[in-house]
């Protein structure tokens, strides 16, 4: 699955989204309709995207949005940019500041919500739909470790030896604002200048 067929299914599970049918659920149904192969090729693209976002200059955004943000939630906030779909995963990823634009980080920052944009539940949902096309009787894991190894990945960098830019102080206010103008703006409303 190229990056192309990955943000259409991303776009797809977007469109389905309703009152009663969480993104997460949309998108575990849009793979649950593909083959095991085209599942794990979606991963495979998820990773990549998942992995290119995990930088300093992000997670002080996701950090300011959050109200914190542990490497856990950063892992749901990266899922979440994801689930926003490419046109803003793109701009976040260029500058993570710009999701101050975003209507619901806009709106959650007026009703003190912390949770806009984390989205748990997006990590999974490849091994959600593999163990629905497989009934259960493979782990998706020990597929996606047979997939993985057969793939020439020795080029790639693992998360663990990213670059992720310039570390920084997220507990400065004033660093944060240098940085981050925007979504200080909308996040950082107590703190003196």
């Amino acid at each position: 699955m190229d990056t192309s067929e990955f943000w259409t299914v991303i776009e797809a599970a977007r469109s389905a989204v309703g009152p009663d049918r969480p993104f997460a659920e949309a998108l575990v149904d849009e793979l649950a309709a593909r083959t095991k192969d085209d599942i794990l090729r979606y991963q495979e693209r998820f990773d990549e995207l998942h992995d290119a976002v995990y930088r300093w200059d992000v997670w002080a955004a996701a950090y300011l949005i959050g109200g914190g943000c542990s490497d856990d939630s950063f892992m749901d906030f990266r899922a979440g940019l994801i689930a926003l779909g490419r046109d803003w995963y793109e701009r976040a990823a260029a500058c993570p500041d710009s999701l101050a634009e975003h209507p619901a980080v806009i709106a959650a920052a007026g009703a003190y919500d912390d949770e806009v944009v984390f989205y748990e539940d997006v990590n999974y949902a490849a091994s959600g739909a593999f163990e629905r096309v497989t009934g259960g009787e493979e782990d998706f894991y020990d597929a996606w470790d047979e997939y993985a190894a057969s793939r020439d990945r020795s080029g790639q960098d693992s998360v663990d030896m990213v670059d992720m830019g310039e570390d920084f102080d997220f507990d400065d206010p004033d660093e944060m604002r240098r940085r981050l103008p925007r979504l200080a703006a909308l996040h950082l409303l107590d703190t003196p200048h």
